[in-house]
């Protein structure tokens, strides 16, 4: 009997093919198929295992290859599957039909099964090989099953494993493991789900930033927040999690396949359901924002994938990985290439940068002095590079309030601005059904006319204002996306697309023209 298992090498994964051979000789046991040291370690958890669970260790030279065999395999996920084999080997298990089962799990030496990462890719994986029947450890179950796809099994000892595979080679599976219930859908437990940690309307003033802010989610439009210290670009970016739309099914299951690849999914966790914020530290390596390591593992733009990625003090991150988050933003993935492995993940984030003006913070406070040098200033912003500022579509500065806004200010709340995101985002959707896109950010240059229709007026203020601030042409194309997004939210509340007008074209290169012929501090 040949069982599959799955490796986790990449977003996709690859089905293996777990062949045992028993033959006379010294007792002993060995695996070919470039296996890695945890694979080739499975050889004694595996004897332990079955002793521990009242099973015999077949005598003689076992030999258990994965194939295909140019492929690297890695991780523990292979003890199950190779038990499985060596069990029907021995003839203590019945045989089922070949490639009619998957099983990945990890064994510990009391014949317990772990949680193994990846099961989601495993099942996807299964599924487009037509594999119905999928025996994953206990608390990998939820996850499996939320896919929707095939039998899922789940198995939390060993001693189980008989049982189920005899139950599946009969046909009684649902005397044993019934399947799963009905896939929960996103859209009725949204506002359940989800408490944001930052309520906007605990955020007092701030009104300017607070409207960018809602207009970059409802686009999700990269953005730029930069100004003196204490004056809430760090709050109000982290406020912006509790304003995002729920993510879609199938936005729901890419992101769920990435956290599961990279072993970050909760145990017991299905799908994960809002959009991902991710904040690293400015003191993080390269390899853990864009991905990589000796085993290849998704970084933070992916994990970052139909979400957020926030990076604060961005400056004072490295200038190569700055740098480095150029073809990302760009392509929407991350091609990682490594001696003898290359893998791609997805990688359609959001960007939210913040930022002081200056190396010291001070520059624009007026109760405070910049001791910081034009040479410093310039050098502390170029790292972030023209390039990659020019794929900003809104750059907001941001000034500390008075003390009587704290008193006097009422502000809407998250969950009234939320509404409004979500039903902007719902025009969008309907507005590209049918496309490979859902957000006025993604609209590809040669359907900016299609989506972008101007009413009377709003064409010849966008031609002048353009040519006036002589930003660039990548420029012209975000401002032009930008109003989109405001027409959208000025439109939602009637529940029908309205063309862009003058006032969104204004309120768009507002939001827009600050760093493209002047300096960022010179207008805080």
């Amino acid at each position: 009997m040949t069982i599959t298992s799955f490796t986790s090498n990449s977003f996709d994964g690859q089905l293996v093919r777990v062949e045992v051979d028993i033959r006379r000789g010294i007792p002993g046991m060995d695996i070919i198929g470039l296996p890695d040291s945890a694979v080739l370690e499975s050889r004694e958890r595996l004897r332990a295992a079955l002793r521990n669970s009242g099973f015999e260790v077949p005598k003689g030279r076992i030999l258990i290859n994965l194939a295909p065999a140019g492929i690297r395999k890695e991780g523990a996920s292979f003890d199950l599957a190779i038990a499985a084999a060596v069990l029907h080997s021995s003839g203590a298990v019945e045989t089922v039909p070949e490639g009619s089962v998957m099983i990945v799990g990890e064994l510990m030496l009391s014949g317990e099964i772990r949680p193994v990462s990846g099961v989601l890719s495993a099942v996807s994986a299964a599924a487009e090989a037509s594999i119905e029947m999928i025996i994953v450890p206990e608390k990998n179950r939820a996850e499996a099953e939320s896919l929707g796809r095939g039998r899922v099994y789940g198995i939390s000892n060993i001693q189980n494993l008989p049982v189920i595979l005899a139950s599946i080679v009969h046909g009684n599976t649902d005397a044993i493991m019934p399947a799963a219930a009905a896939v929960t859908t996103l859209e009725n437990e949204e506002h359940s789900l989800y408490e944001p940690d930052i309520d906007f309307a605990d955020i007092r003033g701030l009104h300017f930033v607070k409207r960018a802010l809602v207009v970059a989610a409802a686009g999700r439009h990269n953005a730029l927040l930069f100004g003196p210290p204490g004056g809430g670009k760090t709050i109000c970016c982290r406020a912006l999690s509790g304003i995002l739309p729920a993510l879609s099914r199938a936005e729901s299951i890419e992101t769920t396949r990435i956290y599961s690849a990279a072993g970050m999914l909760p145990e017991g966790e299905g799908l994960i359901r809002r959009p991902p914020f991710r904040e690293p530290h400015h003191s993080a390596s390269e390899e853990g924002i864009i991905g990589g390591g000796k085993a290849v593992r998704p970084g933070e733009v992916s994990l970052a994938h139909n979400g957020v990625l926030f990076l604060d003090e961005t400056p004072e991150f490295s200038k190569n990985i700055l740098q480095s988050l150029r073809e990302p933003v760009e392509e929407r993935r991350i091609d990682i290439a490594r001696a003898g492995k290359s893998c791609i993940y997805p990688a359609d984030f959001q960007l939210l940068l913040a930022a002081n003006p200056c190396p010291c913070g001070n520059l624009g406070r007026k109760e405070a002095v910049c001791i910081c040098s034009r040479k410093e200033i310039m050098s502390y912003w170029k790292k972030l590079g023209g390039a990659l500022l020019d794929r900003i579509d809104i750059r907001i500065p941001v000034k500390p309030e008075t003390v009587d806004v704290f008193r006097r200010d009422d502000a809407e709340s998250s969950m009234v601005l939320k509404d409004k995101v979500a039903a902007a985002a719902k025009l969008q959707a309907e507005r590209f059904r049918g496309e490979n896109f859902r957000h006025n950010s993604r609209i590809p240059q040669g359907k900016l006319k299609t989506y972008c229709e101007m009413a009377a007026g709003a064409e010849e203020a966008y031609t002048a204002a353009v040519t006036k601030l002589r930003i660039s042409s990548r420029a012209c194309v975000s401002v032009l996306k930008t109003a989109r997004t405001i027409a959208d939210l000025r439109s939602a509340a009637n529940g029908k697309s309205d063309h862009i007008r003058k006032e969104d074209v204004f309120e768009a290169i507002q939001h827009r023209r600050y760093g493209e012929q002047d300096f960022y501090w010179s207008k805080v």
